[in-house]
């Protein structure tokens, strides 16, 4: 296996890889050549590498554990030693930037890629807080194309599924839509929180005063900057769609409390406690069921 990216996503797996018998060897690349070795001396990779193109070379199985904005270039520069039956992978949490990067950048390879999306992680980054168990029970969504090549997709599909994931698949313009709202938009939220307070008189005294729920609220602020940038500018459209539907609430919100409107408020404040409540016992929703619990925010 050739682990290109040695951080928390792509340690992770490579630890649940090799714990799952997937693997033999794990040479490793990192930009960084302090983060290789680290990942060497944890036992994290076998084998360190000075390029991607030197791990590559007589791997079955790539993953790509980098930002999305560097999938052309590292791709381009692997290519030729990508042969026809190597499954490559990434770790990318969008998919419509990644797929039109490794279809410009693989060409005649370009079946050998299944995009792939853990929808997991930690707030905190680096090598040294891989977990081997990081990737059990986590949803791993998949978006092959027309081009995907059958046996690398099914290749796929057991490898997540044999380090504990719950593999599923859709279209990448459908996850790029749904993550989102269900990922994107809430880390952008959280963040732009933390800026607004900082921005206020006094903002030293709102943050001595933080309790549980500010911690729980703002838990995912503390993400690395450098790849949560690269994400928002990925699937700008989208998150773009999921702040204007945010304003609007937010003014169903404001209004409420600017007329003193008790009934509309609670409404609002039923709607989101209820809908809440059943996603946590793992209620899943289909569109007519959430309509029962969907109020109007005129």
């Amino acid at each position: 296996m050739a682990l290109i990216g040695c951080g928390l996503m792509g340690g992770s797996f490579a630890l649940a890889a090799k714990r799952a018998g997937l693997v033999k060897r794990i040479v490793g690349y990192s930009k960084s050549p302090s983060t290789t070795s680290r990942a060497r001396q944890m036992g994290v990779i076998d084998e360190e590498a000075s390029s991607a193109l030197q791990a590559v070379s007589g791997a079955d199985l790539v993953l790509l554990a980098i930002p999305v904005a560097s999938t052309e270039s590292t791709l381009a520069n692997i290519k030729h030693l990508i042969n026809p039956d190597t499954l490559v992978m990434d770790v990318g949490s969008t998919k419509m930037d990644v797929v039109a990067a490794a279809r410009r950048a693989l060409r005649d390879r370009f079946g050998c890629f299944v995009p792939a999306h853990p929808i997991t992680g930690k707030e905190v980054f680096g090598v040294d807080h891989a977990d081997v168990n990081l990737y059990r029970d986590a949803q791993v969504v998949l978006t092959p194309t027309e081009l995907t090549k059958v046996a690398q997709l099914r290749q796929a599909e057991a490898v997540w599924k044999a380090i504990g994931s719950h593999v599923i698949s859709m279209a990448p313009e459908q996850h790029d839509a749904a993550l989102a709202a269900s990922s994107h938009a809430p880390h952008l939220v959280a963040m732009a929180y933390i800026n607004s307070m900082l921005s206020q008189d006094g903002a030293h005294r709102m943050l001595s005063l933080a309790g549980p729920g500010f911690r729980d609220f703002t838990r995912i602020a503390a993400a690395e900057p450098q790849m949560w940038r690269d994400i928002f500018l990925a699937n700008r459209s989208e998150i773009l769609k999921q702040i204007q539907s945010l304003q609007h609430m937010l003014g169903s919100y404001e209004a409420a409390l600017l007329t003193d409107d008790q009934p509309k408020l609670e409404q609002l404040l039923r709607e989101a406690s209820n809908t809440r409540a059943q996603w946590k016992q793992g209620k899943l929703y289909t569109a007519e069921s959430l309509s029962k619990h969907k109020t109007s925010a005129a």
